[in-house]
């Protein structure tokens, strides 16, 4: 399938590493441009010339309220053009309920929350008919992961964020779309079950909750959003798109 992405350009936000990258790859890997962003400059830089001349990189901050402006600039300096974004952002800190203070809340709420909603604004008033926001948010949308109470909160205060402004975009060809991550191999997952006592009995235990029995690879993650931000899903809108190997046994 011709998904359509040659010469659009995408900004995706926190993509030196994980899911963010996983998704740049496959978007230049199909033809499409890519300004990708990190925090350390550096970082940036290497992943975007990882991923060859269809990138570039630029060290941003999601909460930096100057970030949206700055980076849709990029785009258009860089490309000509700006086409859609996928807002990632590195999960905030693991944690129960009394262990987790105001200050990583305050940050958390900045960078994962507010640093989205202003990225999608900004987004918003400068694309066109045929434009996309995207948001990588997480499994915890529809059922709290136990041990990340910050995510659990954020998450899907986000998604309903996401499902409204879908609707008002709407009416000008403009799509907003979630995906929700689950156990993808990623450096954050190893993380999360290296807090265990031991790390494989958790991943071992994770697996065989997951119906396909095994964690999901970076580039099953990247080729899903990169059809979602692509124009073969142009009547897609207001869907959150688990990509969990069917951990959600929901409908």
């Amino acid at each position: 399938m011709d998904l359509g992405l040659k010469d659009r350009v995408y900004v995706v936000t926190g993509a030196t590493r994980g899911l963010g990258k996983a998704t740049a790859r496959e978007l230049v890997a199909d033809g499409a441009k890519v300004v990708l962003t990190g925090r350390d400059e550096e970082r940036a830089a290497a992943a975007a010339a990882e991923l060859g001349p269809g990138a570039v990189g630029v060290a941003v901050d999601n909460a930096d309220p100057g970030a949206p402006e700055r980076l849709v600039a990029a785009a258009r300096e860089a490309f000509g053009r700006f086409d859609g974004i996928l807002v990632s952002v590195g999960g905030p800190p693991a944690g129960f309920v009394a262990d987790n203070t105001d200050e990583q809340w305050q940050a958390a709420f900045e960078s994962v929350f507010l640093g989205a909603v202003r990225l999608a604004r900004t987004a918003a008033a400068e694309l066109d008919e045929g434009g996309v926001i995207g948001f990588v948010l997480s499994g915890s949308v529809h059922e709290p992961i136990p041990g990340l109470t910050i995510s659990n909160g954020l998450r899907p205060g986000l998604a309903g964020f996401a499902k409204s402004l879908s609707d008002e975009l709407g009416p000008r060809g403009i799509r907003v779309v979630g995906l929700l991550p689950a156990r993808i191999d990623t450096d954050r997952v190893r993380e999360l079950d290296g807090l265990s006592a031991d790390p494989e009995a958790t991943r071992a235990a994770n697996e065989s909750r997951i119906p396909l029995r095994r964690y999901g690879r970076p580039e099953e993650f990247g080729r899903a959003a990169a059809f979602l931000l692509s124009p073969a899903a142009s009547y897609l809108t207001g869907v959150m798109l688990p990509v969990d190997g069917g951990m959600r046994h929901g409908f």
